[in-house]
């Protein structure tokens, strides 16, 4: 890693000044943007579950790596929650807009290596259109999708929509953001579709054993919101501070050692 290095606290771009980034672009070209959604996550969940969690998780980082993070984008693609108050999206599109014109920028100052730490499965095709149109420019991109990656690092630790997973997350962060009154609620999905046709995972149905995608609000399937459909393993009650703070503390550490390997990555040449 490169000997630059500010004071734990100013890694984060808002708190640095020009001359600080200017140093910075000297010996590193890697940023780290934290990128969420404001969405409904079941009674029990705050709207801003997909946001804090990658914020958090970003802050612990910067106790351990000496990388510039960019300010976290609090809004993301989650068109299909739309229809709980509160819930925002910027649609696909939006966020793809958004996401672009600000990689653009640092692009524009002189970073090349991009790792986006991913709050909501939503954004992902966002994330991967911004991935393309940098690699085109001879930059690179990376998406971590933390949910994901924490449940492959412990298998116990894998969830669902407002489950066990990200209740554990939000404890981590902040125990007094979880309305524990609403823990014991089920999910309390409906067939909205048909009976023959039953709700599955997500907007999918499931018809003679095959899954079959039907796009929907998610209210018309459920009026809770967090949506695990039958995982035994994560259900919110399972969930503890304990096992937050554990869990976010290992997704820094990983991303730890994933931007020591991805700083070594040779840039894309441009055709």
């Amino acid at each position: 890693m490169a000997e630059f290095r500010l004071e734990v606290d100013r890694m984060f771009l808002e708190k640095m000044n020009y001359l600080d980034v200017e140093k910075y672009l000297k010996t590193r070209d890697t940023v780290v943007i934290p990128v969420g959604s404001i969405e409904n996550h079941g009674k029990h969940m705050p709207l801003g579950t997909d946001t804090m969690i990658p914020h958090r998780i970003a802050e612990l980082y910067s106790a351990m790596s000496d990388t510039v993070i960019a300010p976290t984008v609090n809004y993301g693609a989650t068109a299909d929650i739309v229809g709980f108050p509160g819930t925002i999206s910027l649609g696909v599109e939006g966020l793809r807009v958004l996401l672009e014109r600000i990689c653009d920028q640092l692009y524009d100052y002189g970073f090349r290596h991009f790792i986006i730490l991913n709050g909501h499965g939503g954004n992902s095709k966002s994330i991967t259109e911004v991935g393309h149109h940098l690699y085109a420019k001879g930059a690179i991109l990376a998406n971590l999708n933390w949910w994901l990656i924490a449940g492959e690092l412990r298998p116990e630790w894998k969830g669902g929509h407002g489950g066990g997973e990200e209740t554990a997350a939000v404890m981590g962060i902040d125990p007094a953001l979880i309305h524990t009154e609403y823990l014991e609620e089920g999910e309390g999905i409906r067939n909205d579709v048909s009976d023959e046709l039953p709700s599955a995972s997500w907007m999918d149905v499931n018809f003679k054993g095959g899954s079959v995608t039907i796009p929907r609000p998610i209210r018309s399937i459920t009026d809770n919101g967090w949506l695990t459909h039958g995982m035994s393993i994560d259900p919110p009650t399972k969930a503890t501070q304990a096992w937050g703070v554990e869990m976010l503390n290992t997704m820094a550490e990983y991303m730890r050692d994933f931007t020591v390997a991805f700083d070594k990555v040779a840039l894309p040449k441009i055709k």
